[in-house]
């Protein structure tokens, strides 16, 4: 069928819409609460408008251009100065019960309704009321995500994506008119409430209403303390999407130019979370086999994600059993650097400030978890995301495309293998663990070591894998994003559940997509092909691609550690869970005492 935009005669197919078939024909709409690669067109924003007439119709009228599906012979105006005015009041409008002080908001420079008012020529706001947004609420009680309504639109990405996409449903709309905005259930602080720190809506916010929490100034005050001994450590996601930040091709590998940076910085230690992310296999894989062969609570369900361990304890607690007690590489890291790496560095642990450069939001609430807080001292201490690291790197005027690679700063805690580099997508752990546990029970290695049907971007994916004669095959799942996991658990409510062993990421696509990865306008996949492709193309360039073969987890156990699930492994490597749903619970009930008094 045809129509014409801006005197064009354009093609389209039944049910598309005006905005996707100007975009296809290169013709620019502004838009604030579509996404592309999610089916949310809700029209709050109403900024997409264009002018339509249709054939017999005397005059012209503005429509949204989101949701007006496309008919034939339509002719349509997309610049036209009718429709230019009317896009500017709207974004006016929007800006009416605005914070309008950019210069100290976490998303200056990269704010989709700044380079949307610039896009339709705003150059002053007549209705700015600074009375209407001093008002509405802010809220900093979660250690990963800042809630600030006064710089919220509305334009419900951040519902959609809880709700529909991660299924954890912690967002709702509360209140109406000038006094709507986003907030937890049940009138709670994000702390107290179901939201699990995933950072989804992080991701898909196109202002600064939902956002991470910055700890950059915390890392320059240990930078700059000559008492301090400052150890980073960064997870295999970073390496594959920290390159977009300075300009880089989506999936560029920057492992040696981030330890460039991290140089620059002045950091005294800085090593891969990848050592860890063997070591958890050790464990892991370990426990599991244990289990097997002890008759011990089945399926063992993974434990590297902070997002899924959230969502486990608030909404399905019966089934912490069966979550593996193996702490993330993250915390594993953070133990063994205040013990193993502090011995060997000759460093006080209470002067040691162990910072981690994480893919995901949740880590920054796992580091302060009261189960990871040894001797008065934190495992770790601070958690920058991927794009906090960036802002760092670039404040400092440090850009890693212009560093010269090279290595970690020790021997020690610093080699890893594929295996270790994998995690950073789903599917990862679960192909590391095969490739290990094969070799502990067979004495032998895995032929044909890439396991590829544990790979892809299906939301649960289910292979049966032969790990021994003896044990036959194993039957293993690896879901990622919370809307699978819950799919999974209900199922296992009802009684049904074949697996022996499942792997949960609580982001869809696993750490190359957490909610401290760089941020892609309109997108929400964001480069996942690159990354995971990148990740893989990492594995196959390893020198060593199986745990067990890395030597200085060889060395560790050997020196330290003795064996996988000793006594110190337990100490340092392994931590409890406990029932936050039953939390969540209090908290409703106090605020219901609260309202109702008394009685």
């Amino acid at each position: 069928m045809k129509a014409f935009m801006n005197g064009k005669e354009v093609d389209f197919k039944e049910g598309e819409s005006i905005l996707e078939v100007a975009r296809r024909n290169s013709f620019r709409i502004p838009t604030l609460c579509e996404m592309t690669e999610m089916d949310h067109t809700p029209a709050t924003c109403r900024v997409c408008l264009v002018q339509i007439q249709r054939q017999g119709e005397e005059r012209p009228f503005l429509v949204t251009s989101c949701n007006t599906p496309m008919e034939a012979g339509l002719e349509i105006q997309t610049r036209n100065q009718w429709v230019r005015e009317s896009q500017r009041l709207q974004v006016e409008l929007l800006l009416a019960d605005h914070d309008m002080n950019c210069m100290t908001c976490i998303r200056h420079g990269d704010c989709e309704l700044q380079d949307v008012a610039k896009f339709v020529g705003l150059e002053e706001n007549r209705f700015n009321d600074p009375e209407l947004f001093c008002e509405r609420e802010v809220d900093t009680s979660s250690p990963s995500i800042v809630r600030d309504m006064k710089k919220c639109i509305r334009c419900l990405r951040c519902v959609k994506i809880c709700r529909e996409v991660q299924g954890t449903d912690a967002l709702v709309i509360s209140q109406g008119g000038t006094a709507a905005q986003i907030s937890p259930k049940n009138a709670l602080e994000l702390s107290e409430s179901t939201c699990v720190s995933c950072g989804q809506c992080t991701q898909v916010c196109p202002v600064g209403a939902l956002s991470m929490k910055n700890d950059i100034e915390r890392v320059v005050d240990f930078l700059n303390d000559p008492d301090i001994t400052t150890v980073f450590e960064y997870a295999p996601a970073i390496r594959v999407a920290l390159g977009e930040e300075f300009g880089l091709p989506p999936g560029s590998i920057v492992t040696g130019h981030m330890n460039a940076g991290l140089k620059a910085l002045g950091a005294d230690a800085y090593l891969d979370t990848n050592f860890t992310a063997d070591l958890v296999i050790m464990e892991e894989g370990t426990e599991l086999l244990h289990r097997v062969q002890n008759n011990g609570v089945l399926p063992l369900f993974t434990s590297c994600s902070p997002g899924w361990v959230n969502f486990i304890e608030k909404n399905y607690p019966e089934f912490l059993p069966h979550v593996s007690t193996a702490k993330s590489p993250q915390q594993c890291f953070g133990a063994l650097a205040k013990t193993y790496l502090a011995d060997h560095m000759k460093v006080k642990p209470e002067n040691m400030r162990v910072i981690s450069i994480m893919p995901c939001t949740a880590k920054k609430e796992e580091a302060t978890r009261p189960e990871f807080i040894r001797n008065g001292q934190p495992d770790v201490d601070v958690v920058l995301t991927t794009r906090e690291f960036a802002d760092l790197l670039k404040r400092e005027e440090i850009y890693i495309n212009e560093l010269e690679p090279c290595g970690v700063s020790h021997e020690l805690m610093g080699d890893h293998t594929g295996a270790g580099v994998i995690f950073g997508t789903t599917g990862g752990v679960t192909e590391a663990a095969v490739r290990t546990l094969h070799y502990i029970l067979n004495g032998k290695e895995l032929e044909g070591i890439d396991v590829k049907e544990v790979r892809g971007k299906s939301n649960i994916k289910a292979a049966d894998v032969e790990l021994s004669p003896e044990l036959g095959k194993v039957k293993i799942a690896v879901v990622h994003g919370l809307k699978a996991a819950r799919q999974i658990l209900e199922d296992m409510k009802e009684g049904s559940c074949p697996y022996t062993f499942i792997e949960f990421m609580a982001c869809p696509g696993g750490c190359i997509n957490g909610g401290g990865q760089p941020r892609t306008k309109k997108k929400y996949q964001k480069n996942w092909d690159k990354r995971i492709e990148a990740i893989y193309e990492d594995d196959r360039q390893s020198a060593l691609r199986q745990s067990h073969n890395n030597p200085q987890i060889q060395k560790i156990y050997k020196d330290f550690l003795g064996e996988p699930l000793s006594h110190k492994s337990h100490e340092l490597l392994h931590t409890t869970y406990r029932n936050r749903k039953k939390e969540y619970r209090q908290s409703i009930e106090k605020i219901w005492a609260d309202i109702n008094g008394d009685d």
